[in-house]
């Protein structure tokens, strides 16, 4: 089952600038920063846009991103020579993989879980084959049925056996906690919300390849800090999502749904949360995920286009800025 839950549940409920050089760039006049080791990526289901892996190959290498996220659910479809046919094309390419979306419902009810992680080794097979090193999901922050307590026992034991099948076929798996307010306050009982709760679910679960998927919105909207990114190590982080938010709306009104590309308002200050990741020479995808729908209507290309220029000018922001 798609890792697409969270969109469907918050839908009911640009500046272009000189391509930069794919996976590694200078630093700005003001120095003191390592050299740029993560690669911009495309994400395509948060733009809106579609199509087979081939495609979406074609589609990151002809609009300068470096590396594209990698279809679990399409990939698992494909037979061994498919399979070649896409790990060769990426190679050709001159990309890498980002980061997976997990194929595994584990939100639900028992049954729902154990159904669906019985797929979890055919789809993990089929990333490790492509040559996709990364898989990643996020947290519901509330619920209405399990304490906070209960609740993050049920998580570590069922992302556990989630973290174990991945890294038996050589995958990172990454959590992305989610700190929008306005969300958390629909469910009667809190959970993983932020950082340093996020840190201590992935200690529970006790499988090392397990880390975080980190978010400037949800870094910014849970109140965490750049001195808390600062403790952390390359190791410690999967992927990452950058997008700012809307002008003029309070944060704890802000919906989860209605964001905008990096630097578009600079409400999120993202050159910071930019300078982190190098310093902490953090190597794995940042890509947009901004749920915008006035982008999400765009054609592919346009849409690619946009969300690139907007990466790279975060990028260049973050590099010329005097560090924080």
């Amino acid at each position: 089952m798609p890792d697409l839950d969270r969109r469907s549940f918050l839908m009911n409920a640009t500046l272009a600038t000189t391509a930069l050089a794919a996976g590694c760039s200078t630093t700005g006049p003001h120095g003191g920063l390592p050299p740029r080791r993560f690669s911009l990526d495309l994400t395509p289901g948060a733009i809106g846009v579609s199509g087979t892996p081939l495609q979406l190959i074609q589609l990151a290498h002809a609009h300068g991103f470096e590396s594209v996220q990698p279809d679990a659910w399409a990939l698992e479809k494909l037979d061994d020579a498919g399979l070649a046919s896409v790990r060769d094309a990426l190679r050709g390419s001159a990309l890498r993989w980002g980061s997976a979306g997990l194929p595994v419902e584990f939100r639900k009810d028992e049954d729902t879980f154990q159904t669906e992680l019985k797929r979890l080794p055919s789809a993990a097979r089929a990333l490790q084959k492509v040559g996709a090193q990364r898989v990643g999901t996020w947290l519901m922050p509330g619920s209405n049925d399990l304490e906070t307590r209960p609740n993050l026992d049920q998580h570590a034991r069922r992302l556990r056996a989630v973290a174990t099948i991945l890294q038996d076929h050589g995958l990172r798996f990454g959590l992305e906690y989610v700190g929008t307010p306005s969300l958390r306050t629909r469910f009667k009982y809190a959970f993983v919300h932020n950082l340093p709760q996020a840190l201590e679910l992935i200690s529970a679960i006790q499988v090392r390849n397990t880390g975080l998927i980190l978010d400037s919105w949800h870094w910014w909207t849970a109140g965490d800090t750049a001195q808390a990114l600062a403790q952390l190590k390359n190791s410690d982080v999967v992927a990452v999502d950058l997008n700012d938010a809307p002008n003029g709306v309070p944060l704890d009104e802000q919906q989860d749904n209605r964001r905008e590309l990096p630097t578009a308002t600079g409400v999120i200050p993202v050159a910071t949360f930019l300078q982190a990741l190098l310093r902490m020479n953090y190597d794995g995808p940042v890509r947009a995920e901004p749920f915008n729908q006035p982008l999400n209507a765009l054609e592919n290309d346009e849409a690619c286009a946009r969300t690139v220029a907007a990466l790279r000018q975060a990028v260049t922001l973050a590099e010329t800025v005097r560090p924080a």
